[in-house]
């Protein structure tokens, strides 16, 4: 980025995008603030709470210092509990959406947020973050290994097969694939090794509200108007009762001829 200037928004946030139209796969403004909505009401919490201490175990209960870089940030709720969780870490959180980049420059005085393509090359010099995050996140594997330092680890989030499968139906929620995390694992294996692994199974009860703003956070807002969401939502029974299941991993980094990194 040699020679190249970018102004910091009034909102706080850095927009390292080229051209100003927003991608298609960026979250749109309601799409944000249906998960802030949905997030506030702490249906997830347990799922932060597990993540941020994933975090401290991994980053040393003696670190002093170090980067979190969170891709795929949103608003930045869960970065925001990793740095609570551990005070002397930084976070930078990137997302592809100026919307979420807004929410996440202000999730936490330790913070800043770009805007930047999360799926391409980061922004982020080599090997130079102690801990990344991909909490629900498409993710570009080579880059975090680039950016990571050489004893650096990776966090990520997926849903299992078995989340939210009682809204597919009556709100037209995507499926979740259930070979998602192998396939994840396998382009993992030959630059990162396994760590601890994790299975979250939590039982929420929605109301009417909290199923419209899940439908309305995720990417069948792209394919369903907000109105056919909200006349959705509105005819389900009052609580309504659903599973979400996650699956918390860990992976550290080594380098690419195989060995561990010194």
């Amino acid at each position: 980025m040699a020679r190249h200037g970018f102004d910091v928004a009034r909102q706080g946030y850095v927009n390292l995008l080229p051209g100003h139209r927003a991608p298609g796969n960026a979250d749109t403004q309601s799409m944000v603030a249906a998960r802030e909505a949905f997030l506030a009401r702490g249906h997830y919490e347990p799922l932060a709470a597990r993540l941020a201490e994933h975090a401290a175990r991994l980053t040393g209960a003696d670190a002093t210092e170090g980067c979190v870089l969170d891709v795929g940030a949103g608003t930045g709720h869960y970065l925001a509990r990793v740095l609570d969780r551990c005070p002397a870490l930084t976070g930078l959180a990137i997302d592809i959406s100026r919307f979420a980049a807004r929410r996440a420059a202000r999730a936490h005085a330790r913070a800043g947020a770009l805007i930047a393509d999360g799926e391409r090359t980061l922004p982020i010099r080599n090997h130079s973050v102690a801990l990344a995050l991909s909490v629900f996140a498409p993710r570009n594997i080579p880059e975090l290994h680039r950016v990571l330092k050489r004893r650096g680890a990776l966090l990520i989030v997926t849903p299992t097969d078995q989340h939210l499968t009682q809204l597919i139906q009556p709100m037209g929620l995507l499926s979740v694939d259930a070979r998602k995390e192998e396939r994840l694992h396998t382009r993992l294996r030959a630059t990162f090794e396994p760590g601890v692994r994790e299975a979250l199974e939590l039982t929420l009860r929605l109301t009417r509200d909290d199923a419209f703003h899940i439908a309305a956070m995720g990417p069948s807002a792209f394919h369903v108007s907000t109105e056919e969401l909200r006349r959705r939502a509105d005819v389900l029974p009052e609580p309504f009762t659903v599973t979400a299941s996650f699956t918390v991993a860990s992976y550290h980094r080594v380098e690419r001829n195989g060995s561990a990194p010194a």
